[in-house]
């Protein structure tokens, strides 16, 4: 049967793959954007929304925090503009940023075309961008739309303004944009805000299955994580720690394939399913999977709400200084992995 392929996402706890640019599909009127959510409280009981948006230049919604609700940016395409704290950086692809609660934030897509994927927790935030905005039903995002943004935007938030979390600040000073700094290539302590340049930050191998960690479970309270995560076909199959059943009794993986080809086998169904790029899969909790990198190189973003497969490779496996995939696979330590998954309270079956 497989795992189905769905436009939107479904009204459950289940595994599914949302196909390229689909998804929940809203606009925010006179934003020049659109919002794809791939996953939001339904099913990630109700820890985490991942969604991929898209838009041109157009107008910054304005200088908000929120008291409860955690943040990030990830660049895939084009450039944004984002004050974070007492910081404004210009991002590019690959670049990464963390906006933990009550941090005064305001993101502004440069354009000519800037595509990201982002993430909030809890889930139920994403409740303000349908409150907000209307179903879209274009290609990638309505460039055409010069309705105003403030004017349509101000009188919805005055009225549900106790029903968000989101605030405004109207008389903000805002930082001004700056340089990246030699420092922002590290992963900080426990919720703070901070910026991640592209290709940076730390790097893990477990076999052959290297992670790179943009935000740990240890960072933002235990909410979330995401990485990238990596690997190779040319690698003998005895060297992907993911090539056995393995089950997260209470963390949903949210992949967003990013290059390759993935493959996923669940436990109690026939074959596998082809996860190609552009596409997302969702695995729910409690659901025994594998995976299988099936193309020369395979990379995946990967959402969770909680220390997931990411944990997994942090622990069990090895720092790595290189930059890309080596052209050779370390071993699987089975005993390190076996204790790894222990400590999560992860299910291993051959």
């Amino acid at each position: 049967m497989g795992i189905p392929v769905r436009s939107t996402p479904p009204d459950e706890r289940t595994n599914y793959i949302i196909d390229q640019l689909e998804g929940e599909r809203l606009s925010i009127p006179g934003s020049k954007g659109a919002f794809r959510i791939l996953a939001s409280s339904k099913q990630t009981n109700g820890g985490i929304a991942v969604f991929s948006s898209g838009a041109v230049l157009s107008d910054a919604p304005g200088f908000h925090w929120h008291a409860e609700a955690h943040d990030v940016f990830l660049v895939t395409k084009g450039f944004l503009k984002l004050w974070n704290g007492d910081k404004c950086r210009i991002m590019g692809p690959g670049d990464f940023a963390y906006v933990p609660p009550k941090v005064i934030h305001n993101p502004e897509l440069l354009g000519p075309h800037t595509e990201t994927l982002g993430l909030v927790a809890p889930g139920d935030w994403v409740d303000f961008f349908r409150y907000v905005a209307e179903t879209y039903g274009g290609i990638l995002v309505p460039e055409s739309d010069d309705r105003n943004l403030v004017s349509l935007l101000v009188p919805k938030m005055m009225a549900a303004k106790d029903r968000f979390d989101v605030h405004f600040e109207r008389n903000y000073q805002p930082p001004q944009v700056a340089d990246w700094l030699e420092t922002e290539n590290a992963l900080p302590g426990p919720l703070e805000p901070y910026f991640l340049r592209a290709n940076t930050g730390p790097r893990w191998m477990l076999g052959g299955v290297m992670s790179r960690p943009f935000i740990n479970a240890s960072q933002c309270a235990g909410k979330f994580a995401i990485s990238s995560i990596e690997s190779s076909n040319q690698y003998a199959p005895e060297a992907s720690p993911f090539n056995r059943w393995l089950t997260f009794p209470t963390v949903d993986h949210c992949f967003c394939v990013q290059e390759g080809l993935l493959k996923v086998s669940l436990q109690g169904e026939e074959g596998y399913t082809e996860v190609r790029e552009g596409q997302t899969l969702v695995i729910s909790a409690g659901q025994a999977f594998k995976l299988e990198f099936a193309s020369r190189y395979v990379r995946a973003i990967t959402f969770t709400n909680g220390a997931g497969l990411e944990h997994l490779i942090h622990t069990a496996g090895q720092s790595f200084a290189g930059f890309v995939l080596p052209d050779e696979a370390g071993a699987c330590d089975e005993g390190k992995l076996q204790a790894a998954c222990g400590e999560l309270g992860v299910t291993v079956q051959a």
